[in-house]
């Protein structure tokens, strides 16, 4: 299967762990396109003054979004941050609703916090995403 990862840059080390145990099953991983950056500089992802000209500059969005359209799936990962737990941020938002509109798998590592305590778990609900509860082994076609 092909697959796209995505989630929080501030994820950028847990994605390169998750892109290798999910070749290990025999699967084709995508990145997203500045992750090795994120590594270099973990600092860039609450720096939005020099992110927003580094993405707009390499058209970020775009490349995720041709990412999603030629994979198969993408494995959400939302780890604990900014003292929510299954943390989903705004572009990986955007990630799930192009996902849904092509149709594509969505996976979700952790549960999704309810909606009455974050607004944006209610749209990820309807999209009924499939919770692999930690467990990368669970992502299948």
């Amino acid at each position: 299967m092909n697959i796209m990862i995505s989630g929080s840059m501030s994820f950028a080390k847990e994605m390169i762990a998750a892109k290798k145990q999910l070749e290990k099953s025999g699967n084709k991983v995508e990145l997203p396109f500045e992750t090795v950056l994120h590594l270099k500089k973990p600092a860039l992802v609450d720096n939005l003054v020099e992110n927003l000209q580094y993405c707009i500059t390499h058209d970020i969005i775009r490349k995720s979004f041709d990412l999603i359209a030629a994979a198969d799936a993408i494995v959400v990962l939302n780890y604990p941050r900014n003292g929510i737990n299954g943390y989903i941020g705004t572009s990986t938002i955007m990630e799930i609703g192009i996902a849904y509109f092509l149709k594509r798998k969505i996976f979700v590592l952790y549960n999704i916090p309810h909606f009455d305590k974050v607004r944006w778990a209610y749209e990820i609900a309807i999209m009924q995403p499939v919770i692999l509860h930690g467990d990368l082994k669970k992502v299948k076609a």
